[in-house]
């Protein structure tokens, strides 16, 4: 037997997901989730199911004033959609799955769910996005061994574009922050009102988590120089033996240069014998030309008041709450 309550208090939040969240991936830190939710402030709204002392499900919700709806916590909306992957329904049975899911209090749009979130519903199994990434033991954390695996022209291709890049001078710079200015301004000058960056509180989110990855040892910032100039430069976080990249900026007066920097990032992580290289979703022309290994992340959206409200009374609430 189990009860389902709802909490909006973000301090008591916290304790929640402390005691109840895998500790698995980078994004399944509070801390990080914590880094965005300073800066959008939406309202927490988390459905917890308790059986006793313990936590027998969770759905971490965000009320979201800007579009009417509820997302995943944070709720750090850009676009239209939150931008955090690897989001997550804890459930131990189908039962509280379902619970859950009913007290969802108004239409919601949840995305980016591992596939163990839903496999107590797979028919809601819907694919938002694809994300990739790159398995160094795949290939024996050898470098040549990966590229062994392309064709003999598209392996000639790849070599000659780097190659190329190379020949103009080539400079890796690692973990200088001054790197993170820099490529926050290189995405905006690529994507400008396109950037997440061209909005103020992603800009403050990101440096918020730039500054706590750097003060737990996880911030990985990489920056290749050509012929003396800035080309490009990422920042990514190291957890557990997984490496996720999370922003990049690119010169265009390089073209290719994106390519050389995602090939360094996977060069690396086969000497350092790491598990994973999380290049999150978005194919953007590359990722499966570069046989990085496809990983579903699904969507859930519930367009309808699901329990015990009317539309009506979801909206006066909702315009109460601003």
């Amino acid at each position: 037997m189990f009860n389902v309550r709802i909490c909006d208090d973000l301090e008591e939040a916290e304790r929640c997901w402390t005691k109840a969240w895998p500790k698995e991936k980078v994004f399944d830190l509070w801390p990080v989730r914590a880094s965005f939710q300073r800066e959008f402030n939406h309202k927490p709204h988390f459905i917890i199911a308790e059986d006793g002392d313990q936590v027998a499900g969770m759905l971490a919700l965000s009320r979201m004033m800007e579009t009417r709806t509820y997302a995943h916590f944070p709720g750090e909306l850009w676009a239209g959609g939150t931008w955090l992957e690897q989001n997550r329904i804890i459930s131990r049975d189908e039962n509280v799955f379902h619970a859950l899911v009913e007290h969802i209090p108004g239409q919601a749009h949840i995305r980016y769910l591992t596939g163990e979130s839903l496999n107590m519903c797979v028919e809601l199994q819907v694919i938002d996005e694809m994300g990739y990434l790159f398995y160094p033991g795949d290939y024996q954390y050898s470098f040549k061994t990966y590229l062994d695996q392309f064709p003999g022209k598209s392996r000639k291709k790849i070599l000659q574009e780097v190659n190329r890049l190379e020949s103009i001078g080539v400079t890796w710079r690692y973990d200088s922050l001054p790197d993170l200015d820099r490529l926050f301004k290189l995405n905006q000058k690529t994507f400008r009102e396109a950037s997440y960056f061209s909005d103020a509180r992603f800009l403050r989110a990101f440096q918020n988590l730039a500054n706590w990855l750097q003060d737990n040892g996880m911030l990985r910032i990489t920056a290749v120089e050509l012929g003396g100039k800035l080309a490009a430069v990422d920042m990514g976080s190291v957890y557990k033996g997984r490496y996720t990249l999370l922003a990049g900026g690119t010169n265009a007066d390089f073209p290719g240069v994106a390519k050389l920097i995602n090939l360094h990032h996977m060069e690396r992580a086969c000497r350092e014998h790491m598990i994973s290289v999380d290049f999150l979703c978005g194919d953007f022309g590359w990722k499966e030309r570069f046989r990085l290994t496809p990983r579903p992340l699904f969507k859930m959206d519930i367009p309808f008041v699901t329990h015990a409200e009317t539309t009506d009374t979801y909206v006066r609430a909702m315009d109460h709450a601003v």
